[in-house]
């Protein structure tokens, strides 16, 4: 009998020996599997203009890089103009910004890397007024911006029409549309916020004026205001809103982080972060905010 307990004895040991967790270097190896981490590497500087953090588009995708790649995002929103001049300065690593003509000089000047700029993805500008648009641009020119316009700078005092005149990608557009009309905008209908694009929409609210939006911050934006648009899809292309990413040129100073810049512009241009911009406003708008087209 106490053979056979000893036996009992040595096998529940055994068994529990077989069950435990074995040692590696004093610590317990499990069976369930630790996830890697990404390893930090450290920040980058995004210069971007104000559309792309007022239209909630960096708020849904950045998280992700950050994710995947391990730098995290130091974002400055400012206006184009001024993101261009931050990287001119080698204020920032990695621009994305929406005015095409001054992106093109950008890069012509030297201030951008080897590989230049890279288109991103577009929508389109809009021109938002009172609820009961008293000056009847939804009426007489629904579809055209230069006769909006015209017709604004002609209708003071029942029009008032709010300039972002800060250098923004917007801001140069509206100049070009009043270059088309031939017009120079001047006098107390035309008031210049130089601000953002959020706090112009709030400015046209509170003061029932007129004023030149990017789509996407007017969707994410504009749904309590006594606004609407009065004017937009010109078929003359001149309400088309391309953005481009741009990485300065590392040569500008030791600071700039061209390796994260890098990682940036690669991660914007991927399919599958394309594919998350054409999804982003779907779901609440019913249709995107962005339309991705990089090459």
């Amino acid at each position: 009998m106490k053979k056979l307990w000893a036996c009992f004895l040595v096998c529940i040991m055994l068994l529990c020996a077989c069950g435990a967790p074995a040692k590696n270097n004093g610590k317990l190896e499990t069976e369930t599997a630790v996830s890697e981490t990404v390893e930090e590497k450290g920040e980058i500087i995004l210069a971007t203009t104000t559309s792309t953090k007022d239209s909630g588009l960096l708020d849904e995708i950045l998280p992700v890089f950050e994710e995947t790649t391990g730098y995290s995002v130091s974002v400055v929103s400012v206006g184009s103009g001024e993101a261009m001049k931050m990287g001119e300065n080698g204020e920032a690593d990695v621009l994305l910004v929406h005015s095409p003509a001054a992106e093109k000089a950008f890069v012509e000047a030297g201030h951008a890397d080897e590989d230049g700029r890279f288109d991103v993805m577009y929508n389109d500008f809009i021109i938002v007024g009172p609820t009961a648009d008293p000056v009847e641009l939804s009426i007489d020119a629904p579809n055209d911006a230069a006769a909006s316009f015209k017709k604004l700078s002609e209708s003071a005092p029942e029009g008032v029409f709010i300039s972002r005149a800060d250098e923004s990608g917007t801001h140069k557009k509206e100049l070009a549309i009043w270059e088309t009309c031939q017009i120079t905008p001047e006098g107390d209908w035309y008031v210049q916020a130089g601000t953002g694009m959020g706090a112009v929409l709030e400015m046209a609210n509170e003061m029932q004026a007129y004023t030149l939006s990017d789509r996407a911050t007017w969707l994410n934006v504009g749904a309590d205001m006594e606004l609407k648009i009065v004017c937009e899809q010109d078929p003359s292309g001149i309400l088309y809103n391309q953005y481009g990413v741009i990485c300065v040129n590392p040569d500008k100073n030791e600071k700039i982080n061209h390796e994260g810049a890098k990682a940036f512009q690669n991660w914007i241009l991927s399919e599958e972060t394309q594919a998350l911009i054409g999804e982003y406003g779907v779901e609440k708008y019913g249709a995107p905010l962005f339309t991705p087209n990089a090459e």
